[in-house]
């Protein structure tokens, strides 16, 4: 018989029936047969007289107890994923002993086996797999957890918190004792067993804490660990140094295994990584590689914080956690290498998955509304269009009046379960400003498009910019966004102008210099005048692509060229040049659908060859901007993709460039071969 699909709505949330301040589980772990016990302590919340109700999925239960003393079968029902008691006291110990079989558990979550090794997932519903509880996020339980299993197959025995006792058993077993001090939610929850190797270093925190540090992988790939020890190291200190934030235990474990289902997760000081995101050697891991696991173990580390201490109230507010540690790990990165060129990649990523997926049929806010199963909300919207959210928080307040926001953020919220609107009030509270149209931010689907049109008075030497913001995928009901827009100008010569605004000053935020503002809007439509322009200027739009949109600029192909050679900008300075390869790849389609000769756009050959010719003063910005818009990126221009033509069109051009600037391009290629010296990732 098929469970019935409910739908679970944010406006329908109320807080549990229930707390469960202390939990004592114990497993004796078996392939087929697991025994689990469970110890709870719970405490009615509120003056109601209901039933305790516990998820409980895919498991025999043998015993219940309450206060120690055995509940006849009458007195509880398993049924429908819940164990129900309905006559319960209301403070009280319950003892459940049940069984779970991990070789099988195909669903991967909760407790599984996988070759020979135990492992668990319990985000976002996978405890209740292991035994009945509360599964929701703000039920916040201090765990005490032991774990007994056969030493010759199991000689690893890992959870939360900090190890406390172990040791062997007459029968060949052995058990070890953990103890987490923290309160966390059921969904931070980690077990692992099986025969495992470390490598082990030590961390010394700004507050005098040494952290003994551990990566567990299989024996095979012990060698290839030494990075996402430095990298962990590294996520440590910049955590300190940028948000003041230290590690809060005396262990910190890494599990990598071949057979994680998830790419990485956050279990309190128990994160479990597939071994792509942790394994690597010089002789066979590429910068992606690197980069994608210096990201990767940044991003559990950094939810120690965003995510753990301060953590969810429910799942509607995912990106509370998540959109906030993708924006944390994205600043980390852009700390350790280049800023423009993580930037860069960051917008590429966004465009090519998250722009899609906001213009398609499974377009939602980054604050679903409802659903049926949350697993289908961990998207592209919930994380990266999330960070973005969370980068027009620090470019409205500045760096400094973010941190004031995540310091109030953690003070009034350490150790809860908390909500978006906790987390913009802490913002707005601690800068003395009014943030409450960010919430249109959480609650519209789709992409914002910004059109922006121009008006020139020479007389007056008065450049009028009118700003018009749409959400396409709501329509004309929109409730208008907060849109930050970092801007400058350029004269005729490529030199930027300082800034006089003679209109919309109200609305102007101080840029990087007195050559650049950020026009924050927030209407439907504004204008923002600016005095002493000489003709000829070119104004510089969305800079550090500093909000999540399509804008719509009426640029020619010279003002674009004009922009990649002399922007200050680095991200400008590579969108200008996109913008050039981009029209006249649309161009040449056009061309190609009509059957005639290709032809490129002089304009777009000469800013090319321009960056050509100066690669090796940054190389890693370089190889972005001189990459051609991918197909993706190309496709999402049109309503009706032209997928030969466009792919075509693509590898003409690129044959193009590489025939008609081949000397330059060897020459570029011998001279950075004279430069490398062995590998490191530090481009």
């Amino acid at each position: 018989m098929s469970r019935k699909v409910i739908e679970h709505r944010l406006e329908d949330y109320r807080p549990p029936a229930f707390h469960i301040p202390q939990v004592k589980l114990t497993f004796e772990l078996d392939p087929t047969r697991t025994l689990v016990r469970s110890e709870l302590k719970i405490e009615r919340q509120g003056a109601h007289q209901a039933g305790l109700h516990l998820n409980a999925e895919n498991m025999y239960i043998e015993t219940v107890r309450i206060d120690g003393e055995i509940l006849p079968d009458s007195a509880w029902h398993h049924q429908e994923g819940l164990l129900i008691i309905e006559q319960v006291p209301d403070q009280f110990t319950l003892e459940v002993s049940n069984r779970i079989d991990p070789l099988h558990n195909t669903a991967l979550e909760g407790l599984y086996q996988s070759n020979g090794t135990f492992c668990t997932q319990c985000e976002a519903e996978g405890f209740r797999r292991i035994t009945p509880f509360l599964d929701r996020p703000d039920v916040m339980s201090l765990y005490t957890v032991r774990i007994i299993a056969d030493k010759a197959r199991y000689p690893v025995l890992l959870s939360n918190g900090n190890l406390i006792e172990q040791g062997e058993m007459d029968d060949g077993r052995h058990y070890a004792l953990w103890q987490d001090p923290w309160r966390k939610p059921s969904y931070l929850f980690a077990l692992v067993a099986g025969r495992l190797e470390c490598l082990e270093d030590y961390f010394t925190t700004a507050e005098g804490r040494q952290v003994a540090l551990r990566i567990f992988v299989e024996p095979h790939n012990l060698d290839k660990t030494a990075f996402a020890m430095e990298a962990l190291k590294r996520s440590m200190r910049w955590d300190e140094e940028r948000f003041g934030l230290c590690y809060d235990l005396d262990v910190f474990n890494i599990v990598a295994v071949d057979d994680f289902n998830m790419g990485a997760m956050e279990n309190k000081s128990l994160n479990i990584f597939n071994a792509k995101y942790i394994l690597a050697k010089p002789e066979t891991a590429t910068d992606t590689d690197y980069a994608g696991i210096d990201s990767v173990v940044a991003h559990e580390y950094f939810h120690n914080w965003t995510g753990n201490r301060v953590t969810c109230r429910d799942w509607f507010q995912l990106t509370l956690k998540e959109g906030l540690t993708v924006f944390r790990d994205q600043e980390y990165t852009a700390d350790q290498l280049l800023p423009s060129v993580k930037r860069i990649e960051d917008v590429i990523h966004l465009r090519r998955y998250q722009f899609p997926e906001d213009a398609g049929p499974m377009a939602h806010p980054i604050q679903p509304q409802s659903y049926i199963k949350m697993d289908n909300f961990y998207t592209m919207t919930v994380y990266e269009k999330g960070a973005e959210v969370v980068r027009i928080y620090q470019t409205l307040l500045g760096r400094d009046g973010f941190r004031k926001g995540m310091d109030l953020y953690f003070q009034r919220h350490d150790g809860q379960a908390v909500t978006v609107e906790d987390f913009r009030n802490a913002m707005a509270d601690a800068n003395g400003v009014d943030l409450h149209q960010m919430h249109n931010w959480y609650v519209q689907p789709g992409t914002p498009h910004v059109q922006v049109k121009r008006h020139y008075d020479a007389q007056r030497q008065r450049l009028t910019l009118t700003l018009t913001q749409s959400l396409p995928k709501v329509g004309a009901d929109f409730q208008p966004l907060v849109l930050p827009i970092r801007l400058g100008v350029l004269d005729s010569s490529g030199n930027p102008l300082p800034l006089h605004i003679a209109e919309g000053k109200d609305a102007c935020l101080p840029g990087r210099d007195a050559h650049e503002c950020v026009f924050n809007l927030t209407e439907r439509t504004q204008t923002l005048v600016l005095a002493q322009i000489p003709p000829g200027s070119i104004p510089a739009l969305l800079r550090d692509f500093s909000a999540p949109i399509v804008l719509e600029a009426d640029c020619t192909d010279e003002e674009w060229a004009h922009l990649a050679a002399h922007d200050p900008d680095d991200f400008l300075r590579w969108e200008a040049l996109q913008k050039l390869a981009l029209q006249t790849l649309m161009d040449n389609e056009a061309r190609l659908a009509r059957g005639e000769a290709l032809s490129w756009s002089p304009a777009f050959l000469s800013a090319y060859v321009a960056r050509l010719q100066r690669a090796l003063e940054d190389p890693a910005w370089h190889a972005l901007a001189l990459s051609l818009p991918d197909e993706v990126y190309l496709g999402e221009q049109y309503e009706i993709i032209p997928v030969a033509r466009l792919h075509q069109v693509r590898k003409a051009l690129r044959q193009a460039l590489a025939e008609r600037f081949e000397p330059l391009w060897a020459r570029v290629y011998a001279e950075l071969a004279q430069q490398m010296g062995p590998y490191a990732f530090n481009a």
